[in-house]
C-alpha cells in the first residue's frame, strides 16, 4: 500500500475518537480539537508523541525514525518523530498515542 492509502485507513480507523482529516505545513494531517497530532510528509508519518516520553523513545528507537524536520532546513520539532513507511505497521499504535495525548 502506498502511504496516502495508508494515511486514509488510519484517519478511517482513528475518526471514531475525533480525528478530522486537515493539513498542516501543506501537507495530509490528522487533527482533534484543531490540533494536529499526525502528518504524512512523503513516505513518513509524523507524530507528536512528547519529547522526554517513553512513547517518543519508543518512535524514536525505530529503523528511520528521526525527528520531524518539516522544513527540511536542520530545526526539527523535538516533540514530534517522523515514522518511515517501513514501520507502517507502527503507525496506528503511535498515532493513537499521539491523538491520546491531546486531551
Amino acid at each position: 500500500m502506498n502511504p496516502d492509502e495508508l494515511f486514509d485507513d488510519l484517519a478511517d480507523a482513528l475518526a471514531p475518537r475525533g480525528a478530522v482529516a486537515g493539513a498542516m505545513f501543506g501537507k495530509r494531517a490528522l487533527k482533534a480539537g484543531g490540533k494536529a497530532f499526525a502528518c504524512l510528509k512523503g513516505d513518513v508519518l509524523a507524530v507528536k508523541l512528547g519529547d522526554g516520553t517513553a512513547a517518543h523513545a519508543d518512535a524514536h528507537a525505530l529503523t528511520g525514525a528521526e525527528l520531524f524536520d518539516p522544513s527540511g532546513k536542520g530545526r526539527p520539532f523535538k516533540d514530534w518523530v517522523a515514522i518511515p513507511v517501513s514501520h507502517a505497521d507502527q503507525w496506528p499504535h503511535h498515532a493513537g498515542i499521539a491523538l491520546d495525548g491531546l486531551g
